[in-house]
């Protein structure tokens, strides 16, 4: 069994800068047409000129293959209009952390006071740039995502014509909130569709897996299947993918990030073969990112068949991806 994706695009990807760029950005380059890089380096993506600079990196890391990295700014509340006028044309959203919430968000917003939100929300929505949150509040991990929701719907109501993306959405109460605003939109990635908190921590700590927001319970599993294996149309992949040295994650204060990018369309691949939908994948994987974000990423034809896939144990003696040493039904046979 053989199949073809088009422009495959990863709408939620971490690359990290230095080494750890040269060792990961060519793992996406070599399968995705395009990726939404995130901001959160340190420092984070704050100017105009971070951002030229960062996607140079990127570029070059890449190694010239036909790959797009779709750059975004680390959101703060005294951006101006002028400035973000003049950087509109190098970005394709912002994206918002919560302060101190997950990996490099220290300078994140901290409460969220419409008020003073308000100015760069607003000339957001007019330069019409998607704004992309990463959604939880700072209560129990667990209801982090849900006691978000509140925020989500109060951002959607005060700014209808604001493109919001909920960022690797998690639970039941996000893909329900999804059909109750007309500009909510989602991404969801590859582990949250495979794994609840019992594989994080059910037995022995994997730490491979621990990953912010934490993953779920089954009943939150199942409604991001719904919503991914049906192609949603306001829903997105993007992959969360987020590297770090092995001993980072194998240590006390395991940093939280899973590392799939060079496995995410065999991996997604074999699961919408074992539920049969694999006619979803096209819209899920490329179709509904190209449509909400008005993109045209360069073209790419990458060709899966159903075949035993060995995931390497590591990557460049640094880092693990899921599925390490463990075999995917699905392998991809060619990529241009």
């Amino acid at each position: 069994m053989v199949v073809s994706l088009n422009e495959p695009l990863d709408m939620h990807l971490h690359l990290r800068d230095g080494q750890m760029l040269d060792i990961v950005a060519p793992l996406s380059a070599e399968t995705f047409s395009g990726a939404l890089v995130m901001p959160n380096l340190v420092p984070p993506v704050t100017t105009k000129e971070a951002v030229v600079s960062y996607r140079q990196r990127v570029l070059k890391a890449g190694k010239n293959r036909a790959f797009t990295p779709y750059m975004s700014l680390f959101f703060r509340s005294d951006y101006t209009f002028e400035f973000l006028e003049s950087v509109k044309d190098e970005i394709l959203a912002i994206k918002l952390y919560p302060a101190g919430i997950t990996t490099n968000s220290e300078g994140g917003v901290s409460g969220f006071d419409l008020l003073e939100l308000a100015p760069v929300l607003n000339a957001m929505s007019e330069l019409e740039i998607p704004l992309c949150v990463h959604g939880e509040t700072g209560g129990f991990v667990m209801d982090r995502e849900a006691e978000f929701i509140p925020v989500y719907e109060k951002l959607a109501r005060n700014f209808p014509d604001l493109k919001i993306v909920m960022e690797h959405i998690t639970t039941k109460d996000a893909v329900e909130a999804l059909d109750r605003f007309e500009n909510l939109y989602a991404t969801i990635t590859l582990h949250h569709l495979y794994i609840t908190l019992d594989d994080v921590a059910g037995g022995l700590l994997q730490p491979h897996l621990f990953c912010k927001p934490i993953a779920k319970r089954p009943e939150d599993r199942a409604a991001l299947l719904g919503a991914a294996l049906s192609a949603h149309p306001k829903v997105m992949f993007g992959s969360d993918s987020a590297p770090h040295p092995r001993e980072a994650k194998e240590a006390p204060g395991c940093a939280a990030g899973v590392f799939t990018a060079p496995i995410a369309l065999q991996a997604l691949a074999q699961l919408f073969d074992r539920h049969g939908a694999m006619e979803k994948l096209q819209r899920f994987v490329s179709d509904n990112a190209k449509r909400i974000y008005g993109i045209e990423p360069p073209a790419k034809e990458v060709i899966l068949e159903k075949s035993p896939y060995l995931v390497p144990e590591i990557y460049e003696g640094s880092v693990v991806p899921m599925f390490a040493g463990q075999s995917i039904e699905w392998r991809v046979v060619s990529a241009g």
